[in-house]
């Protein structure tokens, strides 16, 4: 190592340019004027679209939405039932169910108070006038009433303002929850409320502290959160807009995911950046030159980096389900104005600070002291590592990789087929307690039916399979007979509502097709109510084929099934094209098939641990299907950014000093700013779990697990040791690979 590195000194010492000589010449093509504008003009430029761009933090509820339903494909039974169903009656009010528990039979002069604070509730506005008389259970000790909510108004809000009134009304004795679908719409507005100001506040704090503690200055740690909080507002203003104009749809989920990525994605391309900048500073006495030649060195790592997770991101575009497939360009755009930022806003502030920007840290113009080094420290934490990689390549790669397929064996543990909608909100929720109360009371179902649209002439054998399945408890259609708008269907037709004598009511029938609800005996978003959805769809395909089954239940098994369907075709589709992006990067076949390799058994045991985590620990009642896909984009794409940086630099080392010597060398001079940045990603994406929502804090447990298994065991020794041990056929087979001479290999 010391005879390649030496040889290196003694061919830099030749070049016919030197550091200073280029300074000189630098300084002299570029007018003193234009060194001031331009650095100026690009600040103010940043600064003027994150004053445009900040107040849109406040009005980003405006234009995003939560309703499940909106984010189906179109080809989805529940999405068609869905369209069709505001067609049968002239609301499209979202039902909140009230349920009054009692430990005793619920007396008569209880009930008629229950009856009064129900009748009451239509005079806080947003709740609609269709309001269902008070339902008794079959105990007595329970008490339920349909109440729906305007669908145009805050449903937090007014979820919040029903549960106070009728808790301040309720009889001594009784217990009030708010449920249904109302209420845990409720819960997740309530859950994405610190979206704004926790999250963001969160994630900067943690990059503030580590920045703090990586740079040991004062003005850099501010300088780079500049950066990222700049790229965030004006990538915020662009989606703002998008959404607005329909062109995009917007959720807290993918809001959460946007600010964490551009937070985290900034600050690494910065912390590249920066190191660049603070090596040049070192090896010519100009502020300009060293800001110029520190952009030449970063932006080929940083725009391959971007590119590379922009590519992998917009992979999502091939999703059913628009949740998926709306984060793809959303995410783009926060990952384009990151690179933009870090490299047009951060090098303007760096000139303008100058040296004083590693204050109270100085760093020295020492061209002798940088010579001596051979271009590389040989003190230090990472020299240390590259001499154990050096010394035991072959033992280092062997068994780091059966550590990580070991972990990786966990993975087959992940439960990620679907939770229920009462699990989605973590911590205390009164939604759910409301629903157990409801199960133990009434059908678990409850204001949660099976929704079956079929055409008039089908009507009797639809009942009659509904009638017949054991987990239904009650079958009604649509009317406008009866008061409530449903009648209930028994073995011997439509029940007349009224004294003996009384007509049938007439179903509602739109374009010869009718409304037929089914009521689930077990709650909406369980397994067995699932499983019934699926059963009910299977018969009255052999059946009565024109039936088409929605309703909440149905929702979730379509966005189930698209999400599996989605991550069985995009997550080999991203591998293919990530490999072809680090091949036409490295100019290498080998090395980029090695690269992608290493992430997804980095992948593989980033999931396997995560599963021991969440069943062994947490206790999680499964995951989302959709977590391992979001889970494997982010890391397959982040891990690949750190194969980059390490990998552009070897390549950049192996050109003049040959590919062994190169992977020492790359590896000790980018070794403390990438395990920097990865620290820095783990942090931001760690921040997701401020947000009670149970996809984003398992996504932010495997993301930010993965980074740190990525930065500290893959990137660090794994990867340097395979290509050390491989040589310079790891660049088969572009010429470096058959470059022959001393340092060759």
């Amino acid at each position: 190592m010391h005879r390649d590195t030496t040889t290196v000194t003694k061919s830099a010492q030749h070049d016919p340019e030197s550091p200073s000589q280029e300074a000189d010449s630098s300084r002299a093509r570029v007018p003193k004027w234009l060194r001031i504008l331009l650095p100026a003009f690009l600040i103010l430029a940043w600064l003027t679209a994150a004053g445009v761009g900040g107040p849109y933090f406040g009005k980003v509820e405006e234009v995003s939405s939560n309703d499940q339903t909106t984010y189906l494909p179109e080809s989805a039974e529940a999405t068609k039932v869905q369209e069709l169903q505001g067609e049968f009656t002239d609301s499209d009010a979202i039902p909140a169910i009230a349920v009054f528990v009692a430990d005793s039979e619920v007396t008569d002069t209880q009930l008629e108070q229950i009856t009064e604070s129900i009748e009451s509730l239509t005079e806080l506005g947003d709740v609609e006038d269709e309001l269902s008389p008070p339902i008794p259970s079959e105990d007595g000790q329970a008490i339920q009433a349909f109440v729906p909510v305007n669908s145009e108004a805050d449903t937090a809000d007014v979820v919040t303002a029903i549960s106070e009134q009728l808790e301040s009304d309720a009889p001594d004795g009784l217990t009030v929850y708010v449920t249904g679908p109302a209420g845990f719409s409720a819960d997740l507005s309530a859950a994405f409320a610190g979206i704004d100001g926790l999250l963001l506040a969160v994630a900067l704090i943690a990059v503030f502290i580590i920045l703090v503690i990586v740079y040991r200055s004062i003005l850099l740690p501010f300088a780079v959160l500049a950066t990222s909080l700049f790229a965030l507002c004006a990538a915020l203003l662009t989606v703002w807009w998008l959404a607005k104009w329909e062109i995009v749809l917007l959720s807290g989920q993918t809001q959460g995911i946007l600010f964490i990525l551009v937070i985290g994605a900034a600050t690494d391309y910065s912390l590249l950046l920066v190191a660049r900048y603070r090596e040049e500073l070192r090896v010519v006495p100009d502020k300009w030159t060293a800001t110029l030649r520190a952009v030449k060195g970063a932006i080929e790592p940083i725009l391959a980096s971007g590119g590379t997770v922009i590519a992998g991101l917009l992979m999502l575009l091939l999703s059913d389900l628009k949740s998926n497939s709306t984060l793809g360009p959303i995410a783009s755009i926060g990952i384009i104005f990151a690179m933009l930022s870090a490299l047009t806003l951060l090098p303007a502030i760096l000139f303008a600070f100058g040296r004083a920007a590693f204050w109270p840290r100085r760093i020295k113009y020492a061209p002798d002291t940088v010579a001596a080094e051979h271009g590389v420290p040989s003190n230090g934490l990472w020299p240390k590592v590259a001499r154990q990689v050096q010394k035991r390549p072959r033992a280092i790669w062997i068994i780091t990789t059966l550590v990580l397929l070991v972990g990786a064996a966990a993975a087959t543990q992940l439960k990620a087929d679907g939770v229920a909608q009462s699990d989605l909100v973590l911590g205390a929720s009164e939604a759910r307690d409301g629903q157990v109360a409801l199960g133990e009371h009434f059908p678990g179902g409850s204001g949660s039916p099976i929704q079956v649209i079929a055409s008039q002439d089908e009507q009797e054998a639809v009942s009659e399979v509904l009638l017949a399945h054991p987990e239904i408890e009650e079958v009604s259609i649509t009317t406008e007979d009866s008061p409530s708008g449903t009648a209930p269907i028994t073995e011997n037709g439509i029940e007349a509502l009224g004294p003996p004598g009384t007509p049938e009511p007439e179903p509602t029938v739109v374009e010869d097709q009718v409304l037929i609800q089914g009521t689930l005996a077990d709650a909406a978003d369980s397994p067995v109510a699932s499983e019934t959805v699926r059963e009910l769809r299977a018969e009255f395909a052999d059946t009565t084929p024109s039936a088409l089954v929605g309703g909440v239940t149905a929702t979730d098994v379509d966005t189930n099934d698209a999400a599996v369907d989605d991550r069985n075709l995009i997550i080999p589709i991203v591998l293919v094209v990530i490999l072809l992006i680090l091949m036409l990067l490295l100019r290498s076949i080998l090395a980029p098939v090695l690269l992608i390799a290493t992430t997804v058994i980095s992948f593989g045991t980033a999931m396997g641990v995560s599963a021991l985590v969440f069943n062994g620990i947490f206790e999680f009642p499964g995951a989302d299907p959709s977590v391992p896909l979001y889970g494997f984009v982010f890391l397959v794409a982040l891990g690949i950014d750190y194969n980059i940086f390490l990998m552009t630099r070897v390549r950049e080392e192996s050109l003049k000093h040959g590919t062994r010597a190169g992977v020492l060398r790359g590896l000790t001079v980018t070794g403390g700013v990438i395990t920097s940045a990865g620290v820095v990603l783990a942090a931001t994406f760690a921040a997701l779990s401020v947000i009670p929502i149970l996809f984003l804090v398992q996504l932010a447990f495997i993301v930010a697990f993965g980074v740190l298994l990525d930065t500290f065991i893959v990137r660090s020794l794994l990867v340097p040791a395979l290509t050390y041990d491989i040589g310079r056929a790891v660049w088969w087979p572009s010429k470096l690979a058959r470059k022959q001479g001393k340092h060759a290999s």
